[in-house]
């Protein structure tokens, strides 16, 4: 009884710290090797990214200060799979084709009032407004496929010179759509993936972050296509 139990135990851990089928694990769950912080995003330089039990998280190490870790490898065409928890009130996102200075396409992770999970977002790039391309980009569903307070599987895909980005909560599609051109800084058709933390103004009532709050990540995989 006592094996069974170990084994249900193991079987139970592993589950918990893998990626999909098919999928490439990025993040090894003990530290940040394979990524580096951008020292010249906008939004800072925070050096609050950490590695505890299999997850990373990432907070602003001093008020107001937020930024992102990338991947030291470029990707094209490609579709990421990861898990994310974030405490509420805090603003961040995934980005896809990002260059050093993070500009790129965005997934918004922006949990917190009047907030979108999945959405899409042009960090940096012209043009990209509210009608911009064909399909829905909001993700105006993604409330109900939401788990509050629990661990949230976001799977996002892009492909294309002109990107073509659809976005998966739980499952569940909520965004499809693509660009009328691609917006990247020097038409780049390929670039980096990060993670953020959206930098804050603490003396402003509409700040973008909440004092010691966190946004974790975990089983983060990669697949790419041709």
């Amino acid at each position: 009884m006592k094996r069974f139990a170990l084994f249900l135990l193991a079987a139970a851990l592993c589950a918990a710290s893998s990626v999909p089928k098919g999928f490439k694990a990025i993040f090894n769950g003990k530290d940040t090797k394979g990524w580096h912080i951008s020292e010249v995003n906008h939004h800072g330089n925070t050096k609050g990214f950490s590695v505890k039990d299999g997850v990373l998280l990432v907070t602003q190490d001093k008020p107001g200060n937020g930024g992102i870790l990338l991947t030291d490898k470029k990707y094209k065409n490609f579709e990421i799979s990861l898990e994310v928890n974030p405490d509420y009130g805090c603003d961040g996102g995934l980005f896809l084709r990002s260059n050093e200075k993070g500009e790129a396409y965005q997934v918004m992770l922006d949990y917190l009032d009047g907030g979108t999970v999945g959405g899409i977002y042009g960090e940096g790039l012209k043009g990209l407004g509210r009608e911009t391309g064909t399909g829905d980009k909001s993700a105006k569903a993604w409330k109900e496929h939401w788990k509050k307070g629990e661990w949230n599987l976001i799977r996002a895909r892009i492909e294309g010179d002109v990107p073509h980005i659809q976005v998966w909560m739980n499952g569940a599609q909520i965004v499809d759509w693509t660009d009328s051109e691609n917006r990247l800084i020097g038409g780049a058709t390929d670039g980096m993936i990060a993670v953020q933390a959206h930098m804050s103004d603490p003396k402003s009532p509409k700040t973008r972050w909440v004092a010691g709050g966190f946004h974790r990540f975990r089983n983060i995989g990669i697949k790419e296509l041709k």
